[in-house]
């Protein structure tokens, strides 16, 4: 049974039947122009200033392994949409496109330069490229392999896809990160049913020190 979020429904009867309706989600369409507009934002001034230790990470990136520079890969985002997210490559061409992600630091897939990406989660920074066109959010629940999406996902899961995807969200903030994303659900469920410009502006505060404290899978 998919769970009801009870802030998007009201009750109320009619000669003693009762009836249940959606309220209107005024608030809401206005949070995510503001947080759409918020996105665009913070994400043209970080990357513009970052550029030139983008530009050193990329080129790095290039002269440690053969390949290109950015990983692409296709997962699905807000309603099931497939996208392109882009990463910095952290593993050989020759690696398995659609696997699930090394959990360890010392998997043979991994280069040299893609240790330190990925430990320091420096391999995201082109997902802000995702958040300027607009197939992610800078908060929200974590992209998944459409062979997941396809395999493993019940009606519960599902539930993750009614928003953008974000670069972080609570799970990424927790100290909780031994499972698999998708295994999280509760993490999610509960930033969908309370989403909110505040508690976004929250996480973001809080992913700063949380990158120091934590290792990226």
């Amino acid at each position: 049974m998919q769970p009801l979020f009870t802030e998007q429904v009201e009750l109320s009867s009619i000669n003693g039947i009762p009836l249940v309706s959606f309220k209107e989600q005024t608030i809401e369409v206005v949070e995510d122009w503001l947080r759409r507009g918020i996105d665009l934002v913070i994400s043209f001034l970080f990357l513009f200033g970052i550029a030139p230790f983008a530009l050193s990470m990329a080129l790095l990136v290039k002269l440690d392994s053969k390949g290109p520079v950015l990983f692409r890969q296709t997962r699905i985002g807000k309603n099931g949409v497939p996208f392109t997210i882009y990463k910095f490559r952290t593993m050989y061409t020759d690696a398995p496109v659609f696997h699930n992600s090394p959990t360890e630091s010392t998997d043979a897939r991994i280069t040299r330069v893609g240790r330190f990406l990925r430990k320091t989660s420096l391999d995201e920074l082109p997902q802000f490229l995702n958040v300027l066109e607009g197939t992610m959010s800078l908060v929200g629940p974590r992209p998944e392999m459409e062979f997941i999406v396809n395999n493993v996902y019940n009606d519960l899961y599902r539930q993750r896809l009614r928003v953008k995807p974000g670069i972080t969200g609570i799970w990424q903030i927790s100290a909780d990160r031994t499972r698999e994303i998708h295994e999280d659900i509760s993490y999610d469920l509960f930033y969908i049913a309370n989403r909110s410009l505040l508690l976004d502006m929250l996480i973001l505060i809080r992913t700063v020190p949380a990158l120091f404290m934590m290792k990226t899978h």
